[in-house]
């Protein structure tokens, strides 16, 4: 999908009040005017101001905002939700996209004034908003529990729309035993579980995230198929007896070093023949799109890690090609977000890579 161009002044206006437009949309979902609309014949704006406990002027601010950008549809006076809005309603996965809308709003949103600092810098200037003396997001959470349940319900969202193209894009052909670095609250073993009822899966990740893991493994009704240990996945060994690896939404998070320090830790885990799979957002080489893997990097930049980003699929090859791995495939989703998986095989030969990184 070509990227939107800016072709005239009035083509500036997304981007100069793009932080408006956000709030507006969350606006929308925390006042309830989605879903208020959800299902009902068109609503008028008195009818709407009453229900939301809204006066006439913020009524009409509200949905000036909200149907200018297309979130509402107008007509005669009276508002409905638009097509895509109404479309995520029916098939079930406005729940999703409200809790990516909380996400924002909670834990993004304000560490995003800090990105001019964040590029100057070249580090996570946002993190300093957080609890905590951790270096990145993840250890400052549990600082502020109510942010870190927050976090955890909304991570699990993001995997529930991304997981399509994880089940529908790796390969577990001829794969008995899987190993889930990283894998947070199992949602990304359970929803490849359930797709490949002959594997057996091991989730490693940090303590805190491992009791929530085994909760949902219980309810899944998969604990005799999945297990999850507590792991710090640098420096403690990768438990054996596994013929492939998996880097579900980790790789966007560290430096390309240690990115290249996990795969070679995989590598090393791993049989002849054994297969290591990443699963990430990814921009394109070309270094011009898409929109959304360039405006999800802000978080990245911000907030993460010291050195997160969202890597061109390039840089993943050249890094499975160093870290030992060959037969290196690209399996590009077929969604509005630019999730794919990049696979290599142990012992197959390693390809050239292009791609350089720069601290």
């Amino acid at each position: 999908m070509p990227n939107r161009k800016i072709r005239s002044r009035e083509d500036l206006a997304g981007p100069l009040f793009g932080a408006a437009a956000f709030q507006m949309l969350n606006a929308g979902v925390e006042l309830g005017l989605f879903a208020l609309l959800d299902g009902k014949d068109e609503l008028n704006a008195a009818d709407i101001g009453a229900s939301l406990g809204l006066t006439p002027r913020a009524t009409r601010m509200l949905l000036l905002g909200v149907t200018a950008l297309g979130l509402t549809e107008a007509r005669d006076g009276r508002y409905r939700n638009g097509e895509v809005l109404r479309t995520m309603f029916r098939d079930g996965t406005w729940e999703i996209f409200a809790d990516i809308v909380a996400f924002e709003a909670e834990l993004v949103y304000l560490p995003l004034a800090d990105l001019v600092t964040s590029l100057r810098t070249n580090t996570n200037a946002g993190l300093s908003r957080f609890e905590g003396e951790g270096e990145d997001l993840y250890h400052r959470l549990p600082h502020t529990p109510e942010l870190e349940r927050l976090f955890f319900r909304c991570m699990r969202s993001w995997s529930r729309l991304t997981n399509p193209v994880l089940v529908a894009k790796a390969d577990l052909t001829g794969v008995r035993r899987l190993l889930d670095v990283g894998g947070g609250d199992a949602v990304n073993a359970i929803a490849l579980a359930r797709a490949n009822p002959g594997v057996r899966f091991t989730v490693l990740d940090l303590p805190g995230a491992v009791e929530i893991a085994r909760g949902k493994i219980a309810e899944a009704g998969l604990a005799g198929r999945i297990e999850a240990r507590a792991c710090d996945i640098f420096n403690d060994p990768y438990p054996p007896g596994h013929d492939a690896v998996l880097f579900a939404n980790q790789l966007v998070i560290w430096s390309p070093e240690q990115n290249l320090a996990l795969l070679r830790r995989a590598h090393a885990a791993l049989p002849e023949g054994g297969r290591v799979l990443v699963f990430n957002v990814m921009s394109d080489d070309s270094g011009d799109g898409p929109l959304y893997a360039a405006l999800d990097n802000a978080y990245f930049a911000t907030l993460t890690a010291p050195r997160s980003m969202i890597y061109p699929w390039g840089a993943y090859e050249e890094w499975l090609a160093e870290a030992g791995f060959g037969d290196v495939r690209r399996a590009p989703g077929d969604t509005w977000t630019p999730h794919g998986v990049i696979s290599g095989v142990k012992g197959a030969g390693a390809l050239e890579g292009a791609w350089k990184a720069t601290a």
